[in-house]
């Protein structure tokens, strides 16, 4: 849901349809923001929270959440200079209220007025009436001092960026002429980027099926069967989405399909398969019949796959294991053809996840880095000689791309880089990098590696 949500007529009409025990989705929305302190990701709370919101509001309880996260640490910033004395723990909600109230003045296009009556109201959907006076005071005096609070809040530059500063020094060490670029991107709405199911049909033809819907959009640069459209839109509304023309994918993400070189009648190999976006575009691209195996830790992201495989009109062995581990008849075969896109930060994924400022630390980044390292070993004997892996992350940041490739090059197992030739990323030795915002793309890295033949 882009930023330009228009306000107190839709949201009069969505309280106007609200059925009995529905929440008001400010309060909602609150109630996942403060859930989220918690580490669950959005993306995991809108799937068990959503369960007493009004169809009509859901998008507007998404954009306050996505919105919140984007700008949180500045909103935090601004709420220390409003409200003298902490709140408890225990009202954690109210504070992601007030947040709440903050981001909708400063990036909607809300009537000052509408935003904050709403939002004042939402106090008696969290069962904390009291607390009316207080979000009521703290958004009004926003509202005279704006310009002044703003300008002292924007002294921190971890305000001032939205984002953390250990990742502020991470990406501006790694990206020493980009990172500012990357921040900027970080913090706009995503575009939404299709992949047409080339399967089916043609990209010119689906662009021509857009247009007859008069749904704006263009081609994703570097891509076969990327598109990006003007506006977002629910993924049910596309043209022949249920069919299976169409899927939702970045194109960063699908640049990794074409440099897996996949030949009729290879084996291969979806490592760390779950939700199956790339899956799908494989048996999509692949020339002709290929065997492939999806194997993922989580069996309740499988069921994803399975649903995505099925809506194309797919079929390939789904396994659930674990790729630092590989036991099981998956783990009992050898591949032509490996596609490892190991668990990460995410970095480079900000924009559609914002949360992620929020939930990762930087200690996280060495164990995930252990984590990568041992699920390329693992997985790495798996390959056939004269095969070849491709090493994927959404990360930004070279411990878990090119020094991780390097490491293990180092090691000797007989792997050896194919240099990756293209138009698009960056060129980082070893591998290539997109950055999020340039092409439409979000932050993806690869590594090609071979294993010569015997």
């Amino acid at each position: 849901m882009p930023a330009s949500w228009t306000g107190c007529c839709l949201a009069e009409q969505a309280r106007g349809a609200r059925g009995a025990g529905q929440h008001d989705p400010r309060a909602a929305a609150a109630q996942l923001l403060f859930q989220l302190t918690g580490g669950k990701s959005l993306s995991m709370l809108f799937e068990t929270g959503m369960g007493n919101v009004a169809r009509g509001d859901i998008g507007l309880v998404k954009e306050l959440c996505f919105g919140v996260a984007r700008w949180q640490l500045r909103l935090e910033q601004v709420t220390r200079l409003l409200v003298r004395k902490p709140l408890k723990k225990k009202d954690g909600d109210i504070l992601a209220l007030i947040h709440i109230g903050l981001y909708q003045l400063l990036h909607m296009r809300i009537p000052a007025h509408a935003a904050l009556a709403e939002t004042v109201n939402a106090t008696r959907g969290l069962g904390k009436p009291w607390a009316s006076g207080l979000v009521n005071g703290v958004l009004r005096r926003f509202l005279r001092e704006r310009e002044r609070l703003l300008v002292e809040a924007d002294r921190s530059d971890q305000a001032r960026l939205a984002h953390p500063a250990w990742l502020v020094e991470g990406l501006r060490n790694a990206w020493p002429d980009r990172w500012q670029d990357v921040l900027e991107a970080n913090n706009l709405h995503p575009p939404m980027s299709l992949r047409v199911n080339l399967k089916k049909t043609t990209r010119a033809d689906y662009l021509a099926m857009l247009g007859e819907a008069s749904i704006g959009a263009s081609p994703i640069p570097h891509t076969d069967a990327g598109i990006v459209l003007d506006q977002p839109m629910p993924a049910d509304a596309l043209p022949n989405f249920r069919e299976g023309q169409v899927s939702i994918q970045d194109g960063g993400a699908q640049l990794a399909a074409g440099l897996l070189d996949l030949q009729p009648g290879h084996r291969v190999l979806d490592a760390c398969a779950a939700p199956g976006g790339k899956t799908g575009q494989l048996l999509e691209t692949a020339p002709g019949p290929v065997e492939l195996t999806a194997v993922d830790i989580d069996e309740r992201r499988l069921k994803r796959v399975r649903e995505n495989l099925d809506r194309l009109g797919f079929r390939a062995g789904i396994r659930a294991g674990d790729a630092s581990r590989p036991i099981g008849d998956w783990a009992e075969t050898l591949y032509d053809r490996i596609l490892l896109d190991v668990p990460c930060s995410a970095t480079g994924v900000i924009r559609r996840h914002p949360d992620i400022k929020l939930l990762r630390r930087a200690d996280d980044i060495p164990a995930l880095a252990a984590t990568q390292a041992r699920i390329l070993d693992a997985i790495w004997p798996l390959l056939k000689p004269g095969g070849l892996l491709l090493y994927a992350t959404c990360s930004l940041l070279p411990e878990e791309n090119q020094r991780q490739v390097s490491r293990f090059l180092s090691k000797g197992r007989g792997a050896r880089l194919r240099p990756i030739d293209a138009a698009w990323g960056h060129p980082t030795d070893p591998g290539r990098q997109t950055l999020p915002g340039e092409s439409t793309m979000d932050g993806f890295y690869y590594a090609c590696l071979e294993k010569p033949g015997q």
